[in-house]
């Protein structure tokens, strides 16, 4: 299926988990695809498995000058700038809210909220006059449905939301669409920071709050992604699709 055949994406945190996942699918869907991640190395690993169809980026989302960069360089390679996929986040281990550490919560709010804003400002501008483009921004189901003990997480991934809701207002009178994408947890590096560790007994309690019985895993995310953002879902704009098994009902 190449529903993103002549498109050109451009994927945050593509080295690992949720946005490799993405970076395989949108390449199999006949996308080109620019591998972006703070990790030099594992970006070049990802995007020299992918091939021809992806280019190795390396930069620091929270820093505007390293992104700006990376961004050009995507655009000059690609020629065109398609798809933007917002999926690099981190998170925070199980934690009482008045507990979390400040240098924690602003580096949480730098990479999953203060990069999208930096991203907004270098790609919209490019989108306009374009005239089309397609922003997919990866938040979470805990900004629907939060767990105790990650209060800022979960903040922080309902205001993934609620941005992606109003640039998509904004926006959709230059052809732009901006959707979201809520994982519910997944087979990442992440899931040991959301369980505070990992072990059988806490993948068992994780997995009794998703109906389907199983983590979400890079490839779901990634079919997901590719048909947000293809053709196929040309009349979509501003919705938060919940990948979760059922976890939000």
């Amino acid at each position: 299926m190449n529903s993103l055949q002549g498109k050109c994406a451009l994927v945050t945190g593509a080295a690992s988990g949720f946005g490799l996942g993405i970076a395989e699918a949108f390449t199999a869907a006949g996308a080109r695809v620019g591998v972006l991640d703070i990790n030099a190395d594992a970006a070049r690993q990802a995007a020299d498995s992918l091939g021809d169809a992806a280019l190795m980026l390396c930069a620091d989302i929270t820093n505007r000058g390293s992104f700006s960069a990376a961004l050009e360089e995507f655009q000059n390679w690609a020629g065109s700038f398609d798809i933007l996929v917002n999926n690099a986040g981190v998170g925070l281990p199980p934690t009482p809210l008045e507990e979390v550490k400040e240098a924690d919560f602003q580096r949480l709010t730098q990479v999953n909220m203060h990069a999208i804003y930096l991203a907004s400002q270098w790609v919209v501008p490019v989108m306009k006059t374009q005239g089309h483009g397609c922003i997919l921004n990866i938040a979470s189901t805990a900004g629907v449905s939060p767990r105790p003990g990650l209060t800022w997480y979960n903040a922080s991934k309902g205001w993934v939301i609620t941005a992606t809701r109003s640039m998509a207002v904004e926006l959709a009178p230059h052809h732009i669409r901006v959707n979201a994408l809520n994982p519910v947890a997944g087979e990442t590096p992440l899931l040991a920071t959301f369980m505070g560790g990992d072990s059988s007994a806490k993948r068992e309690k994780f997995l009794s709050t998703i109906p389907l019985g199983r983590f979400s895993t890079p490839a779901d995310i990634g079919a997901a992604a590719v048909f947000l953002c293809s053709d196929e879902a040309g009349l979509i704009t501003g919705v938060a699709m919940e990948v979760d098994g059922g976890r939000c009902i």
